[in-house]
Formats: C-alpha cells, structure tokens, sequence
C-alpha cells in the first residue's frame, strides 16, 4: 500500500559532504557554474538537473557517487544562474547536448565517464548518449525516458495518453508569452506539491529563487518549452545533435521512474521495458515505489543504490 500522499514516503538523509563550486568557460561563450564532490582525479559523472530544479538536487547522490571514487559534477544548465544565459539564445536540447559534451571535453573526462539527468536532464542524458562518437560510457535517465517510449502506438495508447495530456497541461501554459513568468513563484510551488505528493520541496524552492532572481533567468527556463516544439529556431551550431535527443542511447542505459510520479505517467516506464531489446546490453528499467517525480530526492537511498549498482556493472 502506498503511504499517505500527506507526508513524504521517507525522510531525505543528510548530505554526506558540501560540494565545492567549480566554473568552467565553454568554447561557446557560455559561463558554467558547477557543484562538484568527490576526487579531482575520477572518472567523471556529470550530473544534469531538470525544471523546476537546479544543481542542488543531486546533493544526496553526489557524496555518495564520490565516495566510490566517482568526480561527480553537477552544472547548472544554462539560465539557471549562476551559470550565464544562453550567448546565442538558445534553449533547445541539442544546445544542452552541446554543452554536456563540451564539458567533458573542459573537464578531461576519459572513456569511463557517465552523464545522469532528471526532467529535462534526462533528456540531455538521452540525447547525450546518443550522439554519433559520444564519449560518454552509459547514461543514467530519471523521470523522462526516451522519446521512442513516449510516441503513439495505436488505440491502445488512447487512455494513457489522455491521462498524461491533463498531467501536461503546463507545457501547454508554458507557451504563453509573459504569463508563466509573472506567476513563476506560486506555479512552480504548484508544480512541485502535484508532482511529487508529500514531500516537502522548501529548500528545493529556495534554490530554485536563487538560481531565477529575475525575470530574465525566469523567462530562460521557461524558453525550454518554448524552444523544444521551435526546431526551425535551432542555431546551425548543433545542427549535428538536432535528433539525437529523439533517439534511443547508443549507450547503456538505466532508466527510473517513481510509481506516484504526477507529471509523467510511470506507465511509460514500462513502454520502455519493450524497447529493452533495441537498447544496449546492461540497459535496464526500475519503477521506485513511494516516489513521486523528484524520486531522487524522495527516495534517496533507493536511487542512490541503483545508480550505484548499474555504474559498478558497467565499470
């Protein structure tokens, strides 16, 4: 039986250490800022937070990831200060895919190096390692899977796709001009206690008003949805990416999702459980029970142990 959706499912842990800050200026102009753990010398995990979120919510899985020896960075994505605004305007995944791979490149990560993303960062993930030549080894995605488990099937699909375009009415709101970025403090609040019932996302909320101070930083992340059905808008730069995150990984894949999600139905979950076979050996799919989207966060020993798992079977 599930818990009462009137508390969070399980207490968070403390973080084990306090990141350090890194910054990093990419050849794109662009100005990134990082929380870092774990030893300079690791294999480099990079760790890719979604909306409304930022760096900070991987401040449970990044001290555990670099007690295993891992250089766990996590950016903030562009827009989300202190990380600049986008030089070229642009918020498109493959801009975001971009800047995943010319971080590797900044940070010197070799072969062993993973990319882990939530929301929009699974995304990225996806798309990260996807991309033809990748230097990332496998990827970790949470909450998004990739676009081919989200395509229509047939009749069949009908209920589940009608369930999940009332979940996904924001995406819808998000396209309005001006609106979403005047109301941006209580609709994001909103989103998070629909999104995740139960928990508690008041830290969570403190960071995100610290990384959109203003209406500027507000209207980039919300330009994330504006951007993504604007393909045409996309800069010649990441022409080369445009539909690699619309693909399935070329990498190994672990994918989770928490079965109380209320943005995206966790059925979808097991629509990936299907493609299972198109993706390469080591892929798996994990369902986290008494989680809502923020499973990372939610149910942080949980995640925290499949993540480490899948990375240790594919070292």
């Amino acid at each position: 039986m599930e818990p009462s959706a009137a508390r969070p499912a399980y207490a968070a842990p403390v973080p084990r250490t306090q990141p350090e800050t890194l910054t990093v200026d990419l050849p794109s102009g662009l100005h990134v800022s990082a929380l870092t753990w774990g030893p300079e010398g690791g294999p480099l995990a990079v760790l890719l937070h979604g909306f409304p979120d930022t760096a900070h919510t991987w401040r449970h899985l990044g001290p555990v990831l670099a007690e295993d020896g891992w250089r766990v960075v996590a950016p903030f994505l562009r827009g989300y200060a202190p990380t600049g605004l986008a030089p070229d305007g642009s918020y498109h995944v493959p801009a975001l895919v971009h800047d995943t791979l010319a971080l590797h490149a900044a940070l010197g990560g070799d072969g062993r190096a993973v990319v882990v993303g939530h929301d929009w960062g699974a995304l990225v993930a996806h798309g990260t390692g996807a991309a033809e030549h990748t230097p990332y080894a496998a990827a970790v995605a949470m909450a998004v899977p990739p676009a081919p488990a989200l395509f229509p099937r047939g009749l069949g699909d009908l209920p589940l796709l009608a369930r999940q375009s009332l979940l996904s009415w924001y995406t819808v709101f998000h396209q309005l001009p001006l609106l979403p970025e005047r109301v941006f403090s209580a609709h994001v609040a909103r989103l998070w206690r629909a999104w995740s019932p139960g928990y508690d996302p008041g830290e969570d909320l403190e960071h995100l008003a610290a990384a959109l101070p203003d209406r500027a930083h507000r209207k980039a992340a919300i330009d994330y949805y504006r951007a993504a059905p604007r393909r045409g808008a996309l800069p010649p730069a990441y022409a080369d990416l445009a539909d690699s995150w619309l693909q399935l990984p070329r990498v190994p894949l672990l994918y989770l999702h928490g079965a109380r999600d209320g943005c995206l139905d966790s059925r979808f979950a097991a629509r990936l459980v299907e493609l299972l076979p198109e993706l390469p050996a080591r892929s798996r799919v994990e369902v986290v029970p008494s989680a809502g989207h923020f499973l990372q966060l939610e149910r942080a020993d949980r995640v925290a142990a499949l993540v480490r798992t899948f990375l240790a079977e594919i070292s």
